[in-house]
């Protein structure tokens, strides 16, 4: 390296020192500007939680979601100002990337559509973590929600993985308290207002056992007249999720006390006649 270049590169020591200059004063703006955002976004969201009856995850969720916009918006902004600064034709770019947005924008409609579903299902509150759903055709315990997709664990250990556009429907299991029915069947010979009062002490005492019934179980009566028997049914109603397991223990203990009374549960039967040996009697 000769003089003569060594001396050029000191001189243009001073250009390049204004252009870092320049780069450093655009990215501090930046971090002040997403900071400010940042604060202006948490303001406005803890507003909005103490005003509405919002889930505060859920508000964080959003919260969170807005950062991220304004943090890549910012980002992209500095970026081309960074591009201005060193001379670059921005024009040219930020036109090619408008052409591959809308061709992308028109591919990825299906994902735009997806993360929009997300935040509303965020924000109204369909469904939470743990909540037993139906929808899109599946059920099953909601294991994750995400912008773009929930995942769902059905009863078989199966994960379903749904885009949020297909969510258009849900029901929730897991809202306000359930109901448990129970319907036992029981022989035309039995007497039924004995086995009405032994179903009622059966209900009485599964009652007496559990914490999760909120009303019941009530024996109804009689609400079916089947070919053999008479269908009675027992109705309660239990806290989300328990309703299952309620009337799996008033199905145990009305077959062990049943057993106990001696009350016939009917079962199909089938009576043959041989012909020939009616007539051998005849």
């Amino acid at each position: 390296m000769d003089y003569q270049h060594i001396k050029d590169i000191i001189y243009q020591l001073p250009a390049v020192y204004k252009y870092v200059g320049k780069i450093l004063i655009i990215l501090f703006s930046a971090s002040i500007a997403i900071r400010v955002g940042a604060g202006i976004i948490d303001r406005i969201f803890t507003a909005r939680f103490q005003k509405m009856p919002v889930d505060e995850s859920r508000m964080r969720t959003l919260a969170g979601l807005s950062k991220s916009i304004l943090r890549y918006t910012i980002y992209f902004i500095a970026i081309i100002a960074i591009l201005e600064t060193l001379g670059v034709k921005t024009t040219s770019i930020i036109t090619a990337a408008g052409i591959g947005g809308l061709a992308v924008g028109f591919g990825a409609q299906s994902l735009v559509k997806d993360v929009i579903s997300g935040f509303f299902i965020i924000f109204e509150d369909y469904f939470q973590i743990g909540d037993y759903v139906e929808t899109a055709g599946v059920s099953g315990i909601v294991e994750e929600m995400g912008l773009r997709t929930t995942k769902l664990r059905d009863f078989g250990g199966q994960l379903h993985i749904i885009p949020n556009g297909e969510i258009t429907r849900v029901t929730n299991h897991s809202r306000g308290n359930l109901r448990a029915m129970v319907n036992v069947r029981v022989a035309y010979e039995e007497d039924l207002d004995r086995v009405l009062k032994v179903l009622q002490e059966v209900a009485d005492e599964v009652r007496n056992k559990r914490d999760d019934i909120v009303e019941g179980p009530t024996v109804l009566g009689v609400s079916d007249l089947g070919p053999t028997e008479a269908v009675i049914t027992i109705w309660a109603r239990t806290l989300p999720m328990h309703q299952w397991s309620v009337e799996r223990e008033l199905r145990k203990a009305i077959k062990e006390r049943f057993d106990k009374e001696g009350i016939e549960i009917p079962y199909p039967r089938m009576v043959v006649f041989n012909k020939n040996q009616e007539e051998a009697k005849g």
